[in-house]
């Protein structure tokens, strides 16, 4: 008789419930993949190994805590948990300078360009990518299409202006709320973007 094989979610629950050996079934589950993950951006076995034990630590505190909200998707947030702490082991050895003050003139674009190409700057980029079309999406309407057509469809305000039929200064406008907007999101959510 084939024994049936305990999802993701049933593992947490279980876990959550009591159940020590959950998390040792969840952990032996997805530790080759998340240790490779980690290694391939650290190429270093011994901060690998601590990554990776901070990684569960992390995520045991929240389940303990009750804090765990990630549906089904348990490996995808374990992932982003080792992203995060990659990021942080990074910025804590002083190997990327973080934004520094609110004050400063903050272009959330100009975070994006590296000119070089590393396992650092890869993670660093493809993070702030997503956290950026995360913030973009909370934006009111008008102002998430001038932005999009701007940064990421390379248009001119003229054909900014042409294609939403509004005047070039009402396109500008749009472009500078929309980046005040998206300052007061990533202030409000303490959000670090790096470069």
């Amino acid at each position: 008789m084939r024994r049936e094989v305990a999802s993701d979610s049933a593992l947490v629950k279980d876990y959550i419930n009591g159940n020590e050996l959950a998390l040792e079934f969840l952990i032996k589950r997805h530790q080759q993949r998340l240790y490779s993950f980690i290694y391939s951006k650290l190429q270093n076995r011994d901060t690998t190994e601590d990554i990776f034990q901070d990684t569960f630590i992390k995520v045991i505190r929240t389940l303990k805590r009750g804090s765990y909200n990630e549906e089904g998707k348990f490996l995808p947030w374990v992932m982003r948990i080792a992203h995060n702490l990659i990021i942080d082991y990074f910025r804590k050895n002083n190997r990327m300078p973080s934004f520094s003050s609110p004050t400063d003139d903050f272009d959330i674009f100009s975070v994006i360009s590296d000119n070089v190409p590393n396992v650092e700057s890869k993670i660093i980029k493809e993070q702030i990518l997503n956290d950026v079309k995360e913030l973009i999406e909370e934006l009111p309407d008008e102002q998430k299409e001038v932005l999009k057509m701007r940064m990421y469809n390379d248009m001119s305000f003229n054909e900014i202006s042409e294609n939403t039929g509004v005047s070039i200064n009402t396109a500008l406008g749009r472009m500078r709320y929309a980046l005040i907007n998206l300052r007061k999101i990533v202030e409000q959510n303490n959000i670090i973007l790096v470069n």
